[in-house]
């Protein structure tokens, strides 16, 4: 039996439940959170503001779609959470310029916030300030209000399991529009209480949120890039809704996962497209396990979203206190190595068990094309050009200021069922 570090105690999965002890193994505490640098987190913010992928790898993102809509089953799922999400969407656009419709009285609101959030499904609920730093530069001036509340919908556990899978694609566009709709509800419920409140729809994003829940004690970045929260793991999908209420802050955890997914590494040796990083790194000021984009979405387009990194997840799959107990009791990791946990299969090529991996062609990650439609217009007018010896032919020209002219008209709409992975 391993040595307790700490326990850290959290509500229970839904409202009334009983809290829920998490026991830490003293070799797995590291710090609070996430180590982070914030002289350079400050220094990227000002001078290499994040842009969303929807703009930065809009080319990539068209792509995806193309091949997407080759799936049948998949375009249909897609239109239809394009239809049913869009309304959604705009009603939360318009959440920052409505009045409260009572009166404040002064009292610190948190906890009325925060039962209501559970009332309403959310999971995890917690309360930091609005990070500035991490918001993308497109929507600098849209956010309004100082306090971010912080939410985590449950993503239901069964068609999560048949990941890559076109139930698992269903439940994952459903979960993102009930939480959604929930938000609109909490935006209401605030401005009762006599303050305003500014719905940050899960599909269209302000920034990378993760940072802000690791803030606000709702779990730890994992080696997969997902937030990883103490009931679900990644099985949950992400919002927050600011606000100018009287409320007060949450504080970072440690629940050991910092240290524990070095040990695990299950997400990273199951990835098929090895898209996941063995080593942390120090990327914009945050110590991390990064992301190999240029390696993940060719798999989640060709492969029904892929996602396997979420199934292969023990803390997804089993909890975080039963996988901290195991741990503290084995000095294993519950599942790893087994086909209950690690194994996959993916359309047209098989299934993979432990140790088993996929193969995949050199071309199949370097057909992607990369940046924004109008840098890949540009490179493909470049790659034409010189296969046409030089010469610029009228046709050429026109097909040119065609596609440039396609990628500054969808520029405007960056709606997408955006994965809240940690790609910065």
């Amino acid at each position: 039996m391993l040595k307790i570090g700490h326990e850290v105690v959290r509500p229970g999965k839904h409202l009334g439940d009983d809290t829920v002890t998490i026991s830490v193994p003293e070799e797995l505490e590291t710090v609070p959170g996430i180590p982070l640098n914030y002289r350079e987190i400050d220094w990227y913010a000002r001078e290499y503001p994040l842009e969303t992928m929807n703009i930065n790898e809009r080319a990539s993102r068209d792509w995806a779609n193309s091949i997407r809509d080759t799936h049948v089953e998949m375009r249909e799922i897609r239109k239809e959470h394009d239809k049913l999400n869009r309304p959604l969407i705009m009603a939360a656009r318009l959440t920052g310029d409505q009045e409260p419709t009572a009166e404040a009285t002064g009292e610190d609101v948190t906890e009325a916030i925060k039962a209501k959030c559970r009332e309403l499904g959310y999971i995890e609920v917690g309360i930091t300030a609005y990070d500035h730093r991490y918001t993308y530069n497109s929507k600098k001036d849209w956010v309004k209000f100082p306090h971010a509340i912080c939410l985590a919908y449950e993503q239901d556990f069964e068609p999560t399991q048949t990941i890559p899978s076109v139930d698992a694609e269903i439940v994952h566009s459903s979960t993102y529009r009930t939480e959604g709709a929930a938000g609109l509800e909490m935006a209401k419920f605030i401005q009762s209480l006599g303050y305003r409140a500014q719905v940050h729809s899960p599909n269209d994003n302000t920034g990378p949120y993760i940072p802000m829940f690791v803030e606000a004690g709702l779990g730890s970045l994992g080696a997969c890039g997902y937030l990883l929260t103490p009931h679900v793991g990644s099985r949950c999908r992400l919002m927050i809704i600011t606000t100018d209420a009287n409320v007060t802050h949450d504080k970072p955890v440690d629940y050991g996962i910092h240290a524990f997914c070095q040990v695990c590494q299950v997400c990273v040796n199951r990835c098929p497209g090895r898209a996941l990083m063995r080593d942390k790194v120090w990327w914009r000021g945050i110590e991390k396990n990064k992301l190999y984009f240029k390696r993940c979405r060719p798999v989640m387009a060709r492969y029904l979203g892929c996602g396997i990194c979420m199934k292969v997840c023990p803390i997804q799959k089993y909890g975080m206190g039963t996988v901290m107990e195991h741990y503290a009791e084995t000095g294993q990791v519950l599942g790893k190595g087994t086909h209950d946990l690690e194994g996959y299969e993916l359309e047209g090529k098989g299934y993979f068990g432990p140790g088993e991996m996929p193969v995949f062609e050199r071309e199949f990650f370097n057909s992607m094309p990369h940046g924004d439609t109008e840098e890949w217009a540009f490179e493909s007018f470049k790659q034409k050009a010189i296969a046409a010896g030089g010469q610029i032919s009228d046709e050429l020209m026109s097909e040119f200021r065609e596609e440039v002219q396609r990628g500054l008209s969808q520029s405007r709409d960056n709606l997408e069922m955006m994965e809240e992975v940690d790609y910065i």
